[in-house]
């Protein structure tokens, strides 16, 4: 872990460089728990395409089912170390947020994401991207509340708010809540992240 705190981005590429991990939604049974879910979504809505904001060390993506994904994060040391995971499978691509050129897919995600963007400026933007990469779903599993938390790199937000205000034309398609709710007691094997699935509304 980072000895020190200054920005989301710095904290998390610090952390990878360290031989961090992406944190223990991304293992265990939370890793199998999303992949169940977002698999059977990929696969019932005959999903061809999926963008992933956040993709971190690559180890959810491991369990993963997606005819082409391309995963973005922030971190240099990530990015290249996926790109090293799977350098034999075609059908993944990574690369840094900041080089996205308006890359778009059916499917727009972000898995454990949105509590750790601590900064207004940059939980704006990431909100921004996210959906605006989206031609046909966008599916958080975050936590959706406003509070604060002792740790530096964590704020939960509401962040449901931001897409009705700011995105309109999406909708809740389905809110799943989480089958291990958080327990302060095994906080690696539970989560306070919930998933929820938005729909683009077609044009009449």
């Amino acid at each position: 872990m980072p000895e020190k705190f200054d920005t989301s981005s710095n904290y998390w590429d610090t952390r990878y460089q360290l031989g961090g991990t992406s944190g223990s939604g991304s293992y265990g049974r939370l890793a199998e728990l999303k992949a169940e879910v977002i698999n059977n979504f990929v696969e019932t809505n005959n999903v061809l395409s999926v963008i992933e904001f956040g993709s971190g060390d690559g180890n959810q993506l491991t369990l993963a089912r997606y005819p082409a994904y391309l995963g973005l994060d922030v971190s240099k040391e990530a990015v290249a170390a996926c790109q090293a995971r799977f350098q034999d499978d075609p059908s993944k691509r990574f690369g840094l947020v900041s080089d996205r050129h308006g890359e778009t897919a059916e499917l727009s995600m972000s898995l454990d994401v949105v509590y750790h963007l601590v900064e207004d400026a940059v939980f704006h933007s990431y909100m921004a991207d996210l959906f605006n990469a989206a031609t046909r779903f966008v599916i958080v599993y975050s936590s959706d509340k406003e509070e604060q938390t002792p740790a530096p790199h964590v704020r939960h937000r509401k962040f449901t708010n931001w897409v009705s205000v700011q995105r309109p034309d999406f909708q809740l398609h389905e809110h799943i809540p989480n089958r291990y709710p958080f327990d302060v007691d095994d906080p690696n094997n539970t989560s306070f992240a919930d998933f929820f699935v938005f729909a683009k509304i077609k044009a009449s």
